[in-house]
């Protein structure tokens, strides 16, 4: 057997295929639907796996504003942002934010599970969250995805 090299898969650009899927966030646990967000848009659902690439796929959230924590998450959970001004530190509690931008808790949810750098912010473009039932991606058949509770 000399000789023979035994090589293995690596996925590019021209051999994946992107899918899209929906999800419905409705009474949706956050983590537990970020996680599996988070899997799908890295890729770690398909065999063609490969770490230092993008092949995941599309994931379109609908119904962000329809989202629930459980325990006390909804009185303690705070979004801070800083605008590295002096002062520049702002607080918001979830329920504040779920009424004004719902979409930006499951982008953040999401984001921190994901790798950083131009990797993990190639694999954030993939996600398309929308605070109500209708999205505008229904051209590229979205499949539902099944998340578990």
């Amino acid at each position: 057997m000399r000789g023979l090299k035994q090589t293995s898969f690596l996925a590019s650009g021209k051999t994946h295929q992107k899918q899209w899927y929906v999800v419905d966030a409705t009474d949706r646990v956050l983590g537990r639907l970020a996680t599996r967000v988070a899997t799908i848009l890295m890729g770690k659902h398909k065999p063609t796996y490969t770490p230092f690439l993008d092949t995941g796929d599309f994931v379109v959230v609908t119904n962000a504003a329809k989202i629930r924590v459980t325990g006390r998450k909804a009185d303690r959970k705070v979004y801070k942002r800083f605008s590295r001004y002096p002062g520049g530190q702002r607080e918001i509690p979830f329920r504040t934010q779920l009424a004004r931008r719902p979409e930006e808790i499951i982008r953040h949810a999401v984001l921190d599970m994901l790798p950083r750098g131009t990797l993990g912010r190639q694999q954030i473009g993939k996600l398309k969250v929308y605070a109500g039932a209708d999205h505008p991606h229904a051209a590229q058949k979205p499949q539902p995805l099944e998340v578990k509770e």
